[in-house]
């Protein structure tokens, strides 16, 4: 009985198709091909978020939650915040800050604006962690590293399209680029030469300045 392919990853079922007889590297759909990229990208990243996760005794989501609290401002340390931010659900984070609470690893108080609502913070230690266990982007980091200015250029603004499609389709519940702000304001030359604008700050934004994650951001009216 021939397999069905529904137990298959997704980087085996790319692998499988770009391996089927007739289909040399031009013959696949460049579409298919990149999200196959993609998916193996992101299989290294959660290799070596699971690698940092073990090596400090957490889970990759309370790895997850210690850099995003040491890089977030106040108002998005809270639990509500911070499961839209991951995409998981509250209780999932829940649990995750109960387990780092008993590591000594997070701490919370009062928001000033309304004492009901706690307002996560890293502790002394949870910090410290917080900065060892960053090493995950190291590799992703050294390769990149070694590819020229232009191309990495060309491929930022690449996936903030990607980003903001996914975004719309409600895939990601959270996406705070430039290419979806009501700000944003896109160059109608597509050239190497095209600067957008923010019109926030009413300043050019070339696009090697395009940001993945903005303090200023103010999503797209629906």
């Amino acid at each position: 009985m021939e397999s069905s392919g529904a137990g298959e990853r997704p980087a085996e079922r790319h692998a499988a198709a770009e391996a089927a007889p007739g289909h040399g590297a031009g013959g696949v759909d460049l579409d298919t091909r990149l999200t196959g990229a993609l998916e193996r990208v992101g299989h290294a990243i959660r290799v070596a978020l699971w690698q940092q996760a073990k090596e400090h005794g957490l889970s990759p989501v309370q790895v997850q939650l210690l850099q995003r609290l040491s890089t977030d401002p106040p108002e998005r340390r809270r639990v509500g915040q911070l499961a839209a931010e991951l995409d998981v659900t509250q209780p999932t984070i829940s649990d995750a800050v109960a387990a780092l609470r008993r590591k000594a690893l997070v701490t919370s108080s009062p928001s000033p604006g309304d004492a009901r609502v706690q307002l996560l913070d890293l502790t002394d230690r949870g910090r410290d962690i917080a900065r060892a266990s960053a090493a995950w982007a190291d590799d992703v980091g050294a390769e990149l590293a070694r590819i020229g200015t232009p191309v990495k250029v060309d491929a930022l603004g690449l996936l903030l399209d990607v980003i903001r499609g996914l975004h719309e389709r409600g895939v990601l519940s959270v996406a705070r680029t430039c290419t979806t702000c009501r700000f944003f304001r896109r160059s109608g030359d597509e050239g190497p030469g095209a600067v957008h604008r923010c019109a926030l700050l009413d300043a050019p934004l070339p696009p090697s300045d395009l940001r993945v994650d903005c303090l200023e951001h103010e999503p797209v009216a629906a």
